[in-house]
């Protein structure tokens, strides 16, 4: 079985995001961009499965500007097989996303797709669902384990309160949450075989896939300073501040 992982390039979760001078988004110039911790985990579950004998060869995806090749040799270090970039210079929409990745479904015939969750520059959280509803294929979404056997996939997901298990029939469509696994580091002898490995790079066009974007960044601003607490003498008082001031009761 072939399983396909889409990863996105994204700004490295220990930076602190900066907005824009002009308002119109999060500043990305100069600054350090590394593979959605998200998707790592879906890589890792991918590498996982094929150490297990479940997978035959992990294909990792990416689409976006020629420099997400560097997080596509990331996943090759971390024990994916070979890659595709599908290049596009603006920021994708989900449903574009999903459209491209639909191509590289028909194209790849995988058994399973395990994506992460969500992107942690945008929080979308709606590729994996919209490429599940585009195929017509079972999806286990938020994924904490994993177990694939006789045709089939049994996703213990996390939700409210607790945990459902689903059993879905391959192929099927897989979403990692954060207890899925710890993804591993990429040795320094796996880093230099993964510049070896296959590299395809296709533009949206050669898919039949239209990457206009529909939705339009009216503004981005920081988030309002937060104000300093005070400290209060006694339990009426607290009351009174919390009726009359900050009027939450």
């Amino acid at each position: 079985m072939k399983i396909v992982v889409p990863v996105k390039r994204v700004v490295d979760y220990n930076i602190k995001p900066r907005v824009k001078a002009d308002g119109s988004g999060v500043e990305t110039a100069g600054v350090k961009m590394s593979m959605n911790p998200f998707d790592e985990i879906a890589v890792e579950e991918a590498i996982r499965l094929k150490e297990k004998g479940v997978a035959t060869e992990v294909v990792v995806v990416s689409i976006g500007v020629q420099q997400a090749q560097d997080t596509l040799r990331t996943a090759m270090a971390m024990g994916a097989d070979r890659a595709i970039l599908v290049l596009s210079e603006e920021s994708p929409e989900p449903l574009a996303v999903a459209k491209v990745l639909k191509a590289i479904v028909a194209k790849e015939e995988p058994g399973l797709v395990i994506l992460g969750k969500q992107a942690i520059d945008d929080d979308m959280n709606a590729t994996g669902q919209m490429l599940a509803g585009l195929l017509g294929w079972g999806q286990g979404t938020f994924a904490g384990k994993v177990d694939v056997a006789d045709g089939s996939v049994r996703v213990s997901r996390e939700i409210d309160g607790g945990t459902e298990e689903v059993s879905l029939t391959l192929p099927a469509i897989i979403t990692a949450d954060l207890r899925l696994n710890e993804p591993r580091y990429a040795s320094l002898p796996n880093i230099m075989k993964a510049r070896k490995k296959p590299l395809e790079t296709l533009n949206a066009a050669d898919l039949g896939v239209d990457m206009t974007r529909r939705l339009t960044v009216v503004s981005v601003a920081e988030p309002p300073q937060r104000q300093a607490g005070v400290k209060v003498g006694s339990v009426s008082e607290l009351v009174e501040k919390l009726r009359n001031e900050a009027k939450v009761i």
